[in-house]
């Protein structure tokens, strides 16, 4: 919940906008005095916005300051809604939120956060989007220091799990001896760990872990809670980097197991005996098999839970009533099928500039990273090639993707029509996790303007004939001339393919009136665009090449005040 406190009648206004915009998020705080209101705001709601100086806020709040992963985050607006300015929590919402502000009032987002002004990967957000908890923040200020000024930062543990980019001199090559930054499941802070201790490391806790339980009917929690911190204990495990306490179905009502669970903040996941069943595991059990119908639960969850790939690390425990054991779960890479919209920068979403900014690889068309390079950070591998390597492009991001590592796979307009993401799909497997990130089509860019041509039934039809035979793009036209569809041709026409929309038109044209308007749209949402609409008895093919969409009209699209209009067909009351 985001409070919002104004003490001016303009602040109330501002207050009243965003309230409007965001009904489900804010809350209003502005029949108070705005000292009172603020300690509210900052006592009941995750974020704050406030419509008064920064100064006068501060003064407020700096009695209540706690610490920056706790508190909530604060951003001031000034009276003419010039500027937002992100006082509070800047990696913990603040700089979103300041954003964010903008699409509602105009304002010019003011963040004054190192890491973000030099576009590198803040380390207090570092891997949290997969659950990693910091062990000590107190280190987070020094080593991203240390980070941002250029010097050696040493990393260990991060292989295999998709983490965002670091600049270069965060790297696992770094020589000992100077600031360092564990990924570790490790508990032991007081052993020896490659060269040196981990005291004075920057620590991450990865959720890597899964422990298994099994029980008798009515085991009190705390004697699972105690059994699983034993076994933690043995491992020399953290429990921070526990991530599901896994068990049977048949144990899914236990409440000893959830409740032990709820303290700790676990998720709880549950299996059938028959999937149990067929885990190979060190210690099966013929007792629990009668019992239970599987020969093992505990590690058998475990192992089932974490994965393919997995490996035990504590093997069963008991204890009087319950059983535990603990499996490592093997990272899964991520990629990320981002569409990069037209071209003009302010039509690439917001969210695919995060995931762009969160990948630590890039893959793609070498003009459409030149096209985002300043928004891709120090550290992402950037591996482009150049048209007619779709196929290869594809394959890369899947296997970089496999290794483990973010990888952002990109495209112009919306990745899912005629673009990567089916190759890529084609080639993925179920051992990762993929995003889809929509982006506008060239078609909608060109449709917003042209006018609405688009405003009723419409198709979609590439005319490249080089991996669909011409007979069947020929038959997809004819279907949708007889349909009565706006149709939308793609790659319409190059140097090599000269005479197949000469061809299409020709096809529709038996369908439509030689007034039916058309309209064609070069680079759209570049800074060479160019719109032109004409008819079907005057389109001059000529005029149109691969960087161009055609849109033609079906029977009921008319020409309106110079515009291309497709009518939805309402009729009004």
């Amino acid at each position: 919940m985001i409070g919002v406190v104004a003490a001016t009648a303009g602040g109330r206004t501002a207050a009243a906008t965003l309230q409007a915009a965001w009904p489900d998020e804010v809350r209003l705080l502005t029949d108070q005095k705005a000292a009172d209101a603020l300690r509210e705001a900052w006592r009941t709601c995750d974020a704050v916005v406030s419509f008064l100086a920064v100064g006068a806020t501060v003064r407020v709040l700096a009695p209540l300051l706690g610490h920056k992963t706790t508190d909530p985050a604060v951003v001031c607006v000034d009276e003419s809604m010039t500027f937002a300015v992100a006082v509070l929590g800047g990696h913990h919402g603040a700089n979103l939120l300041a954003h964010r502000l903008t699409g509602v009032l105009g304002c010019t987002p003011v963040v004054t956060t190192a890491s973000e002004a030099s576009n590198v990967t803040p380390l207090d957000s570092y891997g949290a989007d997969l659950g990693f908890t910091v062990h000590d923040p107190g280190l987070l200020a020094h080593v991203g220091a240390a980070v941002l000024s250029g010097e050696p930062v040493r990393l260990e543990g991060a292989d295999g799990w998709p983490l965002p980019p670091l600049p270069p001199n965060v790297s696992p090559d770094a020589p000992p001896g100077g600031h360092r930054i564990l990924v570790t499941d490790q508990a032991a802070y007081d052993c020896m760990c490659h060269e040196g201790r981990f005291d004075g490391a920057l620590v991450y806790r990865p959720k890597s872990l899964v422990v298994g339980v099994g029980s008798a009917r009515g085991v009190p929690a705390a004697e699972v809670t105690a059994l699983v911190d034993s076994v933690l204990a043995e491992g020399e495990l953290a429990p921070e980097s526990v991530r599901y306490l896994a068990t049977a179905d048949l144990k899914a009502d236990e409440e000893g197991i959830l409740q032990a669970a709820r303290e700790r903040g676990w998720e709880v996941v549950t299996h059938p005996a028959d999937a149990l069943a067929s885990v190979a595991v060190p210690n099966p059990s013929d007792v629990v098999r009668a019992e239970v119908g599987t020969p093992s639960v505990a590690e058998a969850a475990a192992l089932l839970t974490a994965g393919p790939g997995a490996r035990l690390v504590v093997e069963k425990r008991k204890s009087a009533h319950a059983t535990a054991a603990v499996a490592r779960l093997r990272p899964r890479g991520r990629l990320a099928i981002v569409g990069l919209g037209p071209g003009a920068r302010d039509l690439l979403t917001p969210r695919a500039v995060a995931v762009l900014q969160r990948a630590s690889v890039i893959v793609g068309l070498d003009q459409y990273v030149e096209q985002v390079r300043d928004l891709i950070r120090p550290g992402a591998r950037v591996l482009a090639s150049g048209l007619g390597q779709e196929e290869e492009r594809a394959r890369t991001a899947v296997s970089e993707a496999a290794a483990g590592h973010a990888v952002a796979l990109i495209g112009s307009g919306d990745a899912g029509i005629y673009a990567m993401a089916s190759p890529a799909l084609e080639f993925a497997g179920d051992d990762i996790d993929v995003e889809g990130v929509p982006g506008v089509t060239a078609a909608v860019a060109a449709a917003n303007l042209l006018g609405a041509p688009l405003g009723h039934d419409h198709a979609y039809i590439s005319l490249s004939d080089l991996h669909t035979p011409w007979e069947v793009i020929e038959r997809r036209v004819t279907a949708a001339a007889e349909g009565d569809f706006t149709v939308c041709f793609y790659n319409p026409r190059s140097r090599a393919r000269d005479w197949q929309l000469p061809k299409a038109l020709s096809v529709l044209a038996a369908h439509r009136p030689p007034s039916t308007p058309v309209g064609y749209v070069r680079n759209a949402g570049r800074p060479d665009e160019s719109v032109t609409l004409t008819t079907l008895a005057d389109v001059d093919p000529a005029r149109v090449d691969m960087f161009t969409v055609v849109v033609v009209g079906s029977s009921r699209s008319r020409t309106v005040a110079g515009r291309f209009v497709t009518p939805r067909g309402y009729r009004w009351a």
